[in-house]
């Protein structure tokens, strides 16, 4: 049974993600965003808000005063880590809508930082028949469970979608419901693989 359904995964597939975007103009310099990023463990605290944790709590946790409040400033300045696109990947998505190829989305995303983040990508908003946010869930990629309330959602199969995510893990997780997967690499391989399946 070939895919008719195209779901996609967001932040490296279609917005390019780059959090140290939201403290460079306060601390100078990129090294210094790492630096307290690592200090601060902001990929795992991300990681929970992605999961349906708010910043405000995990900023509380930190013993440092100043680095708990570098910490509330990434909500409010989301909208300056997602300001560019991946090359590519919008075309491919207007292209499959022009023939009438549905298209959603599942996202590993915060709760809190996604109504920001559509300042800067509105169409986000717009594109996909259904979007399923992680943090509003409290389930996160690869968990099958993901995968399942957005077939529930859409109406659809897991074997009537292919999943798109630039993490092999998460796809991975989509194949072991069923889905189809595509490893994004960039807009060239994804639209031969769309090709591949008829789809484009």
């Amino acid at each position: 049974m070939k895919p008719s359904v195209v779901v996609f995964d967001i932040g490296g597939v279609l917005v390019d993600w780059q959090p140290h975007l939201v403290w460079i103009d306060e601390l100078g310099s990129r090294g210094a965003v790492e630096t307290f990023m690592a200090r601060a463990d902001f990929k795992a605290r991300n990681a929970r808000a992605d999961n349906g944790a708010r910043f405000d709590d995990l900023a509380a946790e930190l013993d440092d005063p100043e680095d708990a409040r570098l910490m509330r400033q990434y909500v409010p300045g989301y909208a300056r880590a997602v300001e560019s696109a991946i090359p590519g990947t919008w075309e491919l998505i207007d292209r499959l809508k022009t023939r009438d190829v549905s298209v959603h989305a599942i996202t590993n995303w915060s709760a809190e930082t996604w109504p920001e983040g559509l300042k800067s990508q509105p169409r986000l908003a717009e594109v996909f028949g259904v979007t399923v946010i992680s943090g509003r869930e409290g389930v996160m990629k690869p968990d099958a469970r993901i995968f399942h309330l957005l077939c529930e959602r859409a109406g659809v199969t897991p074997q009537d979608c292919v999943f798109v995510d630039d993490g092999l893990h998460n796809v991975d997780g989509a194949r072991a419901v069923g889905m189809d997967g595509i490893h994004f690499t960039g807009a060239p391989a994804l639209e031969a693989a769309l090709q591949d399946r008829g789809l484009l």
